[in-house]
């Protein structure tokens, strides 16, 4: 049987922990008591802390913890460590948490063979301080990718995506992804059988690839780089019209070579990678607040082609514009 260790520390998020802990407890376990079978236990829990002392959520719940990690015995290439969401302030969470760090050090030396560590939400950011992540695709809630970004640039940090597995490492994005992660390292260690039954029992939507569609435009302004804002302020109001980057170049004083390089320290996206995101936000706000056709918003947003307009939109979203409309439109 395979051990799921939770990581518990002050700060975490409850449904993090306990969420995780009920879909790798239930897996082979649930379905088979719907349809009047034998449930089979596929997974191991625990829920460790460093002294194990109890963990106190930041929702005010205490859990009991099962043990220490620093006691812990050693774990086998199958076993999984998890660490939840942080709910507390994350500096000081990480601040308080140095021992936690230094310990998760360890698995440096996991092999590709399979996940052995994995986060969800702004848990990524105690694996990228215990440099798991260097070097690695990793994701994180989209509210937090820049702090993220400036704190660990050597992280290949992926904000649009709900999960990312780049050798031993698993991540999962924002909120409640703990579910889209569970189901897909339960298929990983236990069977897509398994995963899919268990996605079934606990009515999850297991075809969700993207966070995107959940995020606002991300906060992109805080930087002192004035050229670099005043474009922004430009494209802000004039993103439906066509732009260029000679013109963008001419607005700001800048070279076009300084403008790119500027734009992307400021704001860790070029000048069209910014536009297309203005863009594309503008159209979740047409789709979500009225019933103005397809082609009549990408029209709005300074598209021409609607199947153009559709590609770039589901690369952004993970849906189509209808698809998008159906499920948050008013």
């Amino acid at each position: 049987m395979k051990t799921v260790t939770i990581i518990g520390f002050n700060g975490a998020l409850a449904s993090a922990i306990t969420g995780v802990i009920d879909l790798f407890r239930m897996a082979g376990v649930t379905w088979a008591r719907i349809h009047g079978q034998q449930p089979q236990v596929y997974f191991r829990t625990r829920l460790l802390t460093e002294a194990g002392e109890p963990c106190r959520c930041i929702n005010g719940l205490t859990l009991l913890a099962d043990g220490s990690w620093r006691e812990a015995d050693a774990f086998g290439v199958d076993d999984l460590v998890i660490i939840p969401t942080i709910g507390a302030p994350i500096d000081h969470t990480l601040a308080s948490n140095s021992e936690l760090i230094r310990w998760l050090e360890q698995f440096h030396g996991a092999g590709d063979g399979g996940v052995r560590v994995a986060s969800n939400c702004t848990g990524a950011f105690l694996l990228a301080a215990a440099g798991l992540l260097d070097g690695r695709q990793a994701t994180t809630h989209w509210g937090f990718s820049n702090p993220f970004r400036e704190q660990f640039p050597a992280v290949d940090l992926q904000p649009q995506k709900l999960v990312t597995v780049d050798g031993p490492v698993a991540c999962a994005g924002g909120g409640m992804a703990w579910w889209d992660l569970g189901v897909y390292l339960v298929e990983r260690l236990a069977g897509p059988q398994v995963a899919r039954e268990l996605a079934k029992a606990f009515v999850i939507d297991a075809g969700r690839t993207s966070q995107a569609p959940y995020s606002a435009l991300q906060a992109r302004r805080y930087h002192s780089d004035s050229p670099i804002l005043k474009v922004q302020d430009w494209l802000d109001i004039h993103f439906s019209q066509p732009v260029t980057l000679p013109s963008l170049a001419t607005l700001s004083g800048l070279t076009e070579r300084s403008l790119i390089r500027r734009f992307k320290e400021a704001t860790g996206d070029t000048p069209t990678g910014y536009l297309q995101t203005l863009r594309i936000e503008a159209a979740r706000q047409h789709l979500e607040n009225s019933r103005v056709s397809v082609e009549e918003i990408t029209r709005l947003v300074g598209y021409e082609d609607v199947s153009s307009f559709s590609r770039l939109f589901r690369k952004h979203t993970g849906m189509a514009p209808g698809v998008y409309r159906s499920r948050f439109g008013r």
